[in-house]
């Protein structure tokens, strides 16, 4: 029996709508999630996708809670007894609430509040969408083709992932109440959440970008689909990673090795992505092979590839089925449809949802919790949630920077592990700097420490370090640990306090856990990359700009961390978290798959009434997004605009387009690129971006600042990101009390590597 990691937390969700994910997965992991709705049921149970009178929407962000009613002011005495029994709340702009009154209630309650755009400035009002903010996080500028109108990005993608926010906020803002006895106050937006969860233009990047960030790339869209190439083959699609040098060693001797290809410049990326014949060639090799055939060959080889498949075909894939991945469940009478099994594993055990059930769907329980409270055993106070645990951050590229980082900013000791012959792919510059931009945005607030794994004093060290720690973060292919001899027992021995978090491509077990996997890889593997094309064109390709699923990955591991070490608080023993980034990005389609299902079965689906349209305004590639939610929508647009509504918007500036918009109750908002998000009237007031400085660069630079606004909890530091080594000494006499002799001897057996 999985001993969740939330038990005896007790939740209070009052998020309608797809942000009511962030409750369900704190449900998933063991949380008592109570959903407070007025009386005749939320608005949010009758819109979205429909199947007679039942929302898939609503049901696939509300599995496994209960369900209170609840009507503000009038049931205040009710709601503040609620409250003061639970120990989180979230609540977006919950009409009638008295806060003073639920602070005197409730002192020690994490109490979420959430907002489309914040409480303050001139944006405080207005209304966002999931297009909105792809338009306004600057998502939108840089999806499409070149010479052509930008492209939203297929489902809702930037809602989907800004749920992961919350969850890590909230939890830190948890950890920090169980260590100090004191409530928080968390003022989160859907504008910063979203564009910190799904795709930050001033944080990290794919590697391929070769450590330019996106706000240094050209303002207009490029066309970057030779970065990770999709290419034709006998029955469909198939797309290439070949990064490494070693990847195009391999794929070079499947060519056949032509002497066209042979040079040693080949093996440099910018040489290949520069050329004009080297694709065509591949295609041509390919012709004749199926996606199958081309996969299976590849992963024998050594070589990133991936079949395009469509949602449908990635759900009945060997590896969903052999991993469970999506399981049956009764939505209504009769009605039995595929939906998520759970976002995280919790010890090899999927951490599923219970099903509400027609019961939870249609009636109430009583207002009042059921499990009994927990008891927690926490470290001594602290202002900062997770100061005095210690990480020992293996994470690469973007997945493990980001799960590492965001322990950094609340206040562990992260020491990242690295070895100088095996650098982060992040630190790599096409410009040779000493340290990439992007890598010391992402990389803040941690310590470097190089170590030879392979060498028996290395692993011995390194266990050492194990014996002292409270974390250990990895994002390799599974396997790789234990090739390491760093298996799972060995770790437990050495620590059996340990909280150990693994993500990988497509989970630690399954027909295809030891693949390959990068993001554009996943995307292909789960039908994202299929969807994101032009209507009507079907190689239009454009979901190379992106980096999703990384970043939100990267949160779903620090969730799973964080949730261990809470219920390390309860238990005293520490645990172990699996993502798979395939699943993870499959969860966010589950009304889609759920949908599919339906049809399939002969049930009436009635599809979303939501259209978002795409204004081109006044200048050079200008536009505004506008999203008609229903007909009173529609309505106001044509009053406003009339019946052509590009018409009316090609002689305004977007940002006049937005404000009208907005000001007649509509969600709209202009397509920003990343380099003037900094300016945006709506970050500025929120205070979302800082500058920072390093001192192997030349100039100071933009980075996103805290998680969010937390009333208790104290912004992140500004330590700069570390070059490899740079702290291995300090590490070792910190957790080890190792002596300054003692030190020097690893240092001159190269047990261990300090930078100059």
């Amino acid at each position: 029996m999985i001993d969740l990691p939330l038990t005896g937390i007790r939740v209070l969700d009052a998020v309608p709508g797809v942000l009511g994910s962030a409750a369900r997965l704190l449900g998933e992991l063991g949380a008592e999630v109570i959903r407070v709705e007025p009386r005749g049921g939320g608005a949010d149970r009758r819109t979205g996708t429909m199947i007679d009178d039942v929302s898939l929407d609503f049901i696939a962000a509300n599995l496994g809670k209960r369900v209170t009613t609840i009507d503000l002011p009038q049931d205040q005495d009710d709601f503040l007894k609620l409250a003061a029994d639970a120990d989180i709340l979230l609540e977006a702009r919950l009409s009638g609430l008295d806060h003073a009154a639920l602070r005197a209630a409730a002192p020690g309650l994490i109490h979420v509040a959430i907002s489309d755009f914040g409480t303050l400035g001139r944006w405080a009002d207005w209304q966002a969408s999931d297009a909105v903010l792809h338009a306004l996080t600057g998502g939108l500028s840089r999806s499409g083709l070149p010479d052509r109108p930008p492209l939203l990005p297929p489902g809702r993608l930037a809602l989907e992932t800004a749920g992961s926010q919350v969850v890590v906020a909230t939890l830190g803002a948890l950890i920090r109440r169980l260590r100090t006895g004191e409530g928080d106050h968390l003022d989160m937006t859907l504008l910063e959440s979203a564009m910190q969860a799904l795709d930050p233009g001033f944080g990290l990047n794919g590697s391929a970008q070769s450590g330019v960030p996106s706000w240094k790339q050209p303002r207009g869209r490029t066309d970057e689909r030779y970065r990770y190439p999709i290419l034709p083959c006998a029955d469909g699609f198939v797309r290439l990673c070949v990064l490494a040098p070693r990847q195009w060693r391999s794929m070079f001797a499947w060519l056949g090795e032509p002497e066209e290809f042979a040079g040693p410049e080949w093996e440099k990326l910018m040489t290949r992505f520069r050329s004009t014949t080297l694709l065509p060639a591949i295609t041509r090799f390919f012709a004749d092979k199926t996606r199958a055939q081309i996969e299976e060959e590849a992963a024998r080889r050594g070589i990133p590839a991936a079949g395009l498949l469509t949602v449908d075909e990635a759900i009945a894939t060997a590896q969903m089925t052999a991993r469970r991945a999506f399981v049956p469940v009764e939505i209504g009478p009769g009605i039995t449809l595929p939906l998520p099994n759970g976002t995280i594993e919790i010890d090899g055990v999927r951490a599923g949802v219970s099903p509400m059930g027609t019961a939870g769907l249609t009636g109430t329980t009583s207002a009042a919790f059921e499990t009994p409270r927990s008891r927690f055993d926490p470290p001594p106070p602290a202002d900062e949630p997770l100061a005095g645990v210690r990480v020992l951050d293996m994470g690469i590229i973007v997945v493990g920077g980001e799960a590492g980082r965001l322990f950094a900013d609340l206040g562990a000791d992260v020491v990242k592990v690295e070895n100088a012959a095996f650098p982060d792919g992040q630190r790599q510059s096409r410009d040779d700097d000493p340290v990439s931009l992007t890598f010391a945005a992402g990389h803040r607030n941690k310590r470097g420490l190089s170590i030879d794994l392979k060498s028996p004093a290395g692993k011995a060290l390194f266990l050492d370090l194990v014996r002292q720690a409270d974390v250990l973060l990895s994002n390799f292919k599974p396997g790789t640990l234990d090739a390491l001899g760093l298996d799972a027992a060995t770790l437990a021995q050495a620590n059996p306090r340990l909280v150990s978090v693994d993500s990988s491509a497509f989970g630690p077990t399954g027909p295809w856990s030891r693949r390959l996997g990068y993001g554009p890889l996943v995307r292909a593997s789960a039908g994202l990359s299929k969807q994101w094309t032009y209507p009507g064109e079907p190689d239009s390709f454009s979901d190379t700009v992106t980096v999703y699923p990384d970043h939100v990955a990267g949160r779903i591991s620090a969730i799973g961390a964080l949730a261990l070490l809470i219920r390390r608080m309860r238990t005293g023993a520490g645990g172990a978290a699996s993502i798979s980034q395939a699943e993870v990005m499959l969860g966010h389609k589950a009304v889609e798959i759920a949908a599919v299902a339906a049809r399939e079965q002969g049930l009436r689906v009635s599809a979303d009434p939501k259209t978002d349209l795409l204004l081109p305004c006044a200048g050079d590639d200008e536009w505004c997004v506008v999203t008609l939610r229903d007909s009173r929508d529609r309505e106001t647009v044509e009053a406003l605009a009339g019946a052509d509504p590009g018409q009316w918007s090609r002689t305004r500036a977007p940002d006049e387009v937005m404000a009208q918009l907005q000001a007649h109750g509509l969600a709209a908002g202009m397509m920003v690129r990343v380099v003037d998000l900094p300016d945006l009237p709506g970050f500025r007031t929120l205070g979302t971006f800082r500058t920072a400085t390093h001192h192997l660069l030349p100039e100071p630079f933009i980075v996103e600042g805290a998680l969010t606004r937390f009333e208790r909890v104290p912004p992140p530091g500004q330590r700069p990101a570390p070059r490899i080594g740079e702290d291995s000494a300090t590490v070792i006499k910190d957790w080890l009390g190792w002596s300054d002799d003692a030190v020097a001897s690893l240092l001159a057996e190269k047990i261990i590597e300090q930078a100059a």
